[in-house]
């Protein structure tokens, strides 16, 4: 919610921007004291990064401290005066961080954008079926229905065993046996 101006801090303000015009350092001080805040808090609004609004503040307030003289009281109040001054510092600093944002991505080659991660992951997961797919042909016919059944068909010990028409311990045992070739097979470190 916005702060209502207060109009003796608006006459203040005013009073204190002329005297910063005439070079009055206490004035700018006090001036400086009374926007200072509110000058963060519009910047910080509209740029919504804490250390890029406090340089834009400070920007703001030095361009007030030597551009003070070109206030118009004609024209508006001294705080509406400052703030229009932050919020096109504000904009423009937005408008420089896009402008650049958008030169890099026009200079760097499209195949610099595909990330490399993904293709790395992509070829070591066809690599990883492929071994697995070479490996389970080491496995006796009985060890390969019943991993193959388990693992990629999803069922469990005893739907094993009924499909494969077969005891349960039976089943159990083909299955620790073939998945104990497959990790030697692949290479596959047990950790204690």
């Amino acid at each position: 919610m916005s702060r209502v101006p207060d109009p003796a801090e608006q006459a203040d303000a005013e009073t204190l921007l002329r005297a910063v015009a005439r070079g009055d350092e206490t004035a700018f001080t006090r001036l400086y004291e009374l926007v200072a805040p509110r000058v963060y808090g519009l910047a910080r609004r509209v740029l919504r990064d804490p250390a890029q609004a406090e340089e834009v503040a400070q920007e703001v307030l030095v361009e007030v401290w030597r551009t003070a003289s070109r206030f118009d009281p004609a024209r508006g109040s001294a705080t509406a005066w400052v703030f229009t001054i932050t919020h096109r510092r504000a904009v423009d600093r937005v408008r420089s961080e896009q402008a650049a944002l958008d030169r890099i991505r026009r200079l760097t080659p499209e195949a610099a954008q595909t990330p490399a991660d993904e293709v790395e992951d992509q070829a070591t997961a066809r690599l990883r079926r492929q071994q697995v797919r070479r490996c389970l042909t080491t496995l006796t016919d009985l060890q390969r229905e019943a991993i193959t059944l388990a693992y990629y068909g999803g069922y469990t010990y005893q739907q094993v065993a009924q499909l494969l028409d077969a005891g349960l311990p039976s089943v159990k045992s083909r299955m620790r046996d073939g998945l104990i070739r497959l990790r030697d097979c692949l290479g596959v470190e047990v950790s204690a």
